[in-house]
């Protein structure tokens, strides 16, 4: 009886999963189909799913209306660059407050992340005008040090939480076998935390992909990523929805095949030290 029971809880929790995961894929799933229609029949109400007239004519006019590669180009150059100079500066941070903590510690990581309730237009006069007296609009440059800083605390959190999964008893060891503090991180406890680095570096370069505020509003043309190139398709005239679908879809096509081929190892981050 018990094992009937257990079966089906495990069915129904299966079945609301995929139902769960369905709706929150759907949104993506209507956005590919939208790109396939004409704009007529992308705003039609009634709306068709399958029974229209199949269509590649957005895509081209996307491709030869926009410099698409060059933003692919910026996309991963500001995502991957920001990603290694925060981890750069997280991996020492987080490991100073995993095992060299103070009565402050608690103190300066809730700080940290407050101030990610800080509104971003909040900063943005300032943070504008430094650029500008900098030279740093519309650079890669300026928006892999932006992305980088407005990532950090949650990159931080993430590295302090994997690293306290960590016994302090095994980097007591190294130390006293000879390893210096270097040797010690290098050596000892990023091997050990890989899976929590690889998750949290995945993360932040989803984070960084999908950033629009800051890209719409420091850069132009030459640095612009592929947030601002689906945000050209909006324009005072109106949405064109079938041609914004069709940049939205190219958009998110390159991270979304990068999660697809690293969901398992994303999933084993996450669950770093869940399990004891």
């Amino acid at each position: 009886m018990a094992r009937a029971v257990s079966s089906r809880r495990k069915i129904g929790f299966t079945v609301l999963g995929w139902i769960v995961g369905f709706l929150i894929f759907f949104p993506i799933l209507w956005t590919i189909i939208a790109s396939f229609k004409t704009e007529a029949e992308a705003i039609a109400v009634p709306p068709s799913f399958i029974n229209f007239d199949w269509t590649l004519e957005n895509y081209i006019t996307v491709n030869t209306r926009s410099d698409y590669p060059l933003h692919v180009m910026n996309s991963v150059v500001i995502s991957v660059g920001s990603t290694i100079l925060a981890l750069c500066i997280a991996i020492p941070a987080a490991w100073a407050f995993a095992f060299s903590p103070t009565k402050r510690t608690k103190d300066v990581l809730m700080w940290m992340l407050s101030t990610k309730m800080l509104p971003a237009v909040g900063v943005l006069v300032p943070i504008y005008l430094l650029f500008r007296d900098w030279g740093l609009l519309d650079t890669r440059t300026g928006l892999v040090f932006v992305l980088c800083m407005i990532n950090l605390p949650i990159i931080i959190w993430m590295l302090y939480t994997y690293f306290r999964e960590i016994p302090g008893e095994i980097l007591e060891a190294a130390r006293m076998d000879g390893a210096s503090l270097p040797k010690e991180v290098a050596y000892v406890l990023l091997p050990m935390a890989v899976p929590g680095i690889a998750s949290t570096m995945l993360l932040n370069i989803i984070l960084a992909w999908n950033e629009a505020f800051w890209t719409l509003n420091l850069t132009a043309s030459n640095a612009a990523p592929l947030t601002a190139f689906i945000a050209s398709y909006s324009s005072p005239e109106g949405l064109f929805w079938a041609k914004l679908s069709a940049a939205s879809t190219l958009a998110i096509a390159p991270i979304l095949i990068m999660g697809w081929f690293s969901q398992k190892q994303l999933v084993r981050g996450l669950t770093f030290g869940a399990v004891k």
